[in-house]
């Protein structure tokens, strides 16, 4: 789509830059063959819950953004909206597996022991059979880079990537919830 002319500064005259961004990311889309799997996943695995949904209605702009486009349902917890959507099957499937839709969504947790359930509540659901995966890969293990900030990766039931990570407290050099332990 072409800039109009309230999009670009006049020749010769330099751009207005837009203030810094201080917020936080509104949301994720996430497109899915399967919405209620989707929904339901992110219920039981986040503690999601559905803020909205959309059968209809959609604007212009999202129609030829997303040709097909059918439903759309955000889940969010606390500060977390995800956009589950999807869109007619005739023409619009999923991409393969192999190919990601972006690299991956990290989630931030408080410390290293809330990583360890967490990775505990993603193999429990994993395993328990409820749940339809488009990459039956398991989750990794927590890994520890150099600077101590801990890890995990797994895939959520589209194939879309999730790293849940925790970040100790680097200003002193140790990680605070251990030093208090």
């Amino acid at each position: 789509m072409a800039p109009t002319t309230s999009d670009v500064a006049a020749p010769g005259k330099p751009s207005a830059r837009p203030v810094p961004l201080t917020g936080a990311i509104d949301h994720v889309g996430i497109q899915t063959m399967d919405l209620e799997n989707a929904v339901l996943w992110y219920r039981e695995f986040l503690g999601c819950t559905v803020s909205w949904e959309m059968s209809g209605g959609f604007s212009d702009l999202s129609r030829r953004r997303l040709p097909g486009l059918t439903r759309l349902v955000e889940v969010a917890v606390g500060d977390i909206r995800l956009h589950l959507f999807t869109r007619d099957r005739g023409t619009h499937g999923p991409p393969a597996g192999e190919v990601n839709q972006f690299q991956h969504l990290c989630i931030r947790v408080d410390t290293p022991e809330q990583l360890r359930l967490w990775r505990g509540r993603y193999r429990e659901l994993y395993e328990s059979g409820r749940f339809t995966f488009a990459r039956a890969e398991p989750a990794t293990e927590i890994d520890i880079d150099g600077q101590g900030m801990r890890s995990f990766y797994a895939y959520d039931v589209n194939g879309l990537e999730l790293e849940f990570t925790y970040l100790p407290d680097t200003s002193e050099g140790t990680d605070a919830a251990d030093a208090s332990a």
